[in-house]
């Protein structure tokens, strides 16, 4: 390390020039000090953005804790085949051109293809469905998938779709779509597909994960098991406390 030149004490001319020359080195040294500590604070922040400073999302609803390794399960996943041993079979999938059966109160039906019907999908982050909605009135029913955003492609018949965000604003976003069209739904929010033409419909759906996961929302509210206290319905949706009884003893059909 370079030695620092003492500081002149001195009133003569060759003093006061040499205090002006050792005030300039000492503004440069701090300069340079500041400079060099930007740029660690720069390689520190280039670094930690290959870092992945958050878990992964689950692929399940919850996981449970438990030291027992006996009653435990693997998440996030399954098991991997021996990359070896893969053939052409576990990347593929035959029979998404079968119409799915729509003869259910809902009038539709969805065929969700994930990682236990086409291995090959299994930590690849997407998955594929088939819907098919009767004429006049086939409803996919408001849902949302927690683990997954989707994106709809139109290949038959004339489809009223939507979504609704958030609290507090619960803006509502539809559209007509024909064949072609594409719609899509933000991660997490509820929305719903209504068949508004007089022929069968039949949608595809891509998912940003191998197992989204689906929560319909009337099923989750009035279908729970155990039921739900009538109290907290009546309350939460204005309703009489019959009436929340009644739905409570319907059978609610999943589309899935």
């Amino acid at each position: 390390m370079q030695a620092l030149t003492p500081y002149p004490t001195n009133n003569t001319q060759e003093g006061k020039k040499k205090r002006k020359e050792f005030k300039v080195a000492s503004q440069r040294r701090t300069m340079m000090k500041v400079a060099h500590l930007i740029a660690v604070f720069i390689l520190l922040a280039l670094a930690s953005s290959f870092v992945t400073a958050y878990d992964p999302s689950p692929l399940q609803d919850f996981c449970v804790a438990i030291d027992d390794a006996n009653s435990a399960v693997l998440v996030n996943g399954k098991l991997c085949k021996n990359p070896g041993l893969a053939t052409p079979d576990d990347f593929s999938y035959s029979g998404l051109d079968v119409p799915g059966n729509t003869s259910n109160q809902l009038g539709a039906r969805v065929n969700i293809i994930t990682a236990d019907l086409m291995p090959g999908l299994n930590t690849l982050g997407i998955s594929l469905a088939r819907i098919d909605l009767a004429p006049n009135g086939g409803l996919n029913p408001p849902h949302y998938h927690p683990r997954g955003s989707e994106v709809l492609l139109v290949l038959e018949g004339t489809l009223y779709a939507g979504f609704v965000t958030s609290n507090p604003d619960h803006r509502l976003f539809t559209k007509i779509l024909k064949p072609g069209d594409l719609f899509v739904f933000p991660f997490g929010l509820i929305h719903f597909q209504l068949n508004i033409g007089k022929t069968p419909a039949v949608a595809i759906a891509a998912l940003t994960s191998q197992n989204p996961g689906v929560n319909t929302v009337a099923n989750a509210i009035f279908g729970a098991s155990w039921p739900l206290y009538p109290e907290v319905l009546t309350t939460a949706f204005h309703l009489d406390k019959k009436l929340v009884e009644d739905l409570q003893s319907q059978e609610w059909v999943n589309p899935t």
